[in-house]
């Protein structure tokens, strides 16, 4: 039985109290918890091994949905508290659908929409047991041996790479993403807010450009204003699993003719990755069959799966561009219920 190390834990009830306690700890020394369904599950395994940790779950100003130029959202709202709203099912579908497709519904009931924006990046090599790690000698991403021996710190993925290839797994990273949403950060000394897009890096280690000291406090969607979304998820069972690919995309379109466009991959870099061509691709035209495959031809470009999680990466590189068009013939007005039913079984993907 894995238990999780001994730390102490504080429940702040405001984010300025939470922030100080951040603040006057070591570097390193303490972690903020919220749901707990991706850091606990860590902590076992020894990936993170905080000696203090901060809950937030009793900060009522982190769990609220706010109207007003678009929607704030709170960083301690449940997925499945977003999932019941109707505001977000209406005006930002994809995000609706990308909430309800994490997990299942007991970790939604604890997961947060800030903890799956801050998920930790996931690798075959790095999520399992600290006695099965320390039997390949570790890895780059925590307790590498190497740089003790003198020699290169080694990523397994790729034993060349001058750093970390674990893959980004959020679900709901890359919809907001596409959505233009930002969030807001706060530490002792002030509140800073960013497009979403910047709180990544491309590392598995260094995913996020969130400092130590720093609490994501909420997250605003811009106004829908004609924008429609869809959520994509390729994964190897209907529930519970990881992404190993996603497709985000939204358009906002005059008549039947994309005005603006946005199209994220996620779970194929160390972060959600913007496919800048395939959206510029469809600009002042109509969704055609050939326009939409011309787009998701595009999408693939940048799609780069490393051999670290579920399925053969060469495959799912090829699938990207159905999934792309998939996402599009739903927003032409296409039916895709069917289609997703499918895709929810695991045996529709042969050879994989």
């Amino acid at each position: 039985m894995m238990r999780l190390p001994h730390f102490t834990f504080h429940s702040p009830r405001t984010v300025q109290d939470a922030a100080d306690l951040l603040a006057s700890a070591p570097p390193g020394d303490a972690m903020i918890v919220a749901g707990g369904t991706d850091l606990l599950p860590n902590m076992k395994r020894r990936q993170q091994v905080p000696s203090t940790l901060i809950g937030l779950r009793h900060i009522a100003a982190l769990r609220t949905i706010a109207n007003g130029q678009g929607l704030t959202i709170g960083a301690g709202v449940t997925l499945s508290a977003i999932v019941r709203d109707d505001r977000v099912r209406r005006a930002y579908t994809g995000l609706w659908q990308a909430a309800s497709q994490v997990a299942t519904p007991p970790l939604r009931n604890m997961g947060t929409i800030g903890g799956n924006l801050c998920l930790d990046t996931r690798c075959n090599y790095y999520d399992q047991s600290y006695e099965w790690r320390k039997a390949i000698d570790f890895c780059m991403k925590k307790d590498d041996r190497g740089a003790e021996r003198g020699a290169p710190q080694v990523c397994w993925v790729a034993t060349s790479s001058p750093k970390c290839l674990a893959v980004s797994s959020s679900d709901t990273a890359p919809m907001l993403m596409a959505l233009g949403a930002s969030v807001d950060l706060a530490s002792a000394a002030g509140v800073r807010s960013m497009p979403i897009a910047d709180l990544y890096r491309n590392d598995g280690i260094h995913y996020l450009t969130r400092r130590p000291d720093e609490i994501l406090t909420s997250v605003r969607l811009p106004p829908a204003d004609g924008w429609k979304s869809t959520y994509w998820k390729l994964r190897r069972r209907g529930s519970f699993d990881f992404p190993v690919l996603s497709v985000a995309a939204a358009l906002n379109m005059k008549g039947e003719t994309v005005e603006a466009a946005r199209i994220v991959l996620g779970a194929v870099a160390s972060r959600p990755v913007a496919s800048e061509n395939a959206a510029a691709a469809l600009l002042g035209r109509r969704l055609t069959d050939d326009v939409i495959a011309e787009a998701a031809e595009l999408a693939a470009v940048p799609s780069r799966p490393m051999d670290n999680t579920d399925f053969t990466l060469v495959w799912r590189k090829r699938v990207t561009r159905d999934f792309v068009a998939y996402a599009l013939r739903e927003l032409r007005g296409d039916e895709a219920t069917d289609l997703r039913r499918r895709l929810h079984a695991w045996h529709v993907v042969p050879g994989a």
